[in-house]
């Protein structure tokens, strides 16, 4: 089964940290993932990530971690560009260890693109896995149109919310 995901920013979900998040937040995501996961028994098959800060990243190292194959699918070249130096480190390390990478726009940033990333992984998923407290923003946007394309949602968000530091 192909799982995309989709989910919150560092802002909405945890205190600052490497890449994002520090640590224990970003066990809190991993382990929000398993629980929700074993929950609705799903075993992925193939991961898609948006590598945005946050979420994405932590379903990138979830796929890492367990050998699972998976997709970055990166709304343009030089999204990492203007984030701290670490977050661009793992960003840069988790790419190499892509299975597949897709540049799902040409050329650089427009906040238009990551929709146009999110449509991408929706299309090409059997199911979403969020990571969505339910409020607005591309997280919602994203699982919208996963509603309108009949793509099962499953959300990560109450497992975080209880694992959280």
């Amino acid at each position: 089964m192909i799982i995309c995901g989709t989910g919150h920013r560092p802002n909405r979900l945890g205190r600052p940290g490497l890449s994002g998040y520090d640590p224990r937040v970003t066990d809190a995501m991993l382990g929000a993932i398993d629980a929700t996961f074993t929950e609705h028994g799903v075993t992925p098959t193939h991961i898609i990530s948006g590598m945005a800060l946050g979420f994405d990243l932590a379903l990138a190292r979830y796929a890492v971690a367990r050998d699972i194959p998976w997709t970055a699918a990166i709304p343009f070249e030089g999204q990492e560009r203007l984030w701290p130096e670490d977050s661009q480190r793992l960003w840069r390390d988790l790419r190499a260890l892509a299975t597949d990478v897709q540049i799902v726009s040409p050329g650089g940033y427009s906040p238009a693109k990551m929709q146009v990333r999110n449509r991408w992984m929706v299309d090409r998923a059997d199911q979403v896995l969020a990571l969505w407290d339910g409020s607005p923003g591309g997280t919602a946007n994203a699982v919208s149109y996963a509603r309108l394309r009949n793509k099962p949602v499953i959300n990560a968000y109450e497992h975080f919310t209880r694992l959280r530091p």
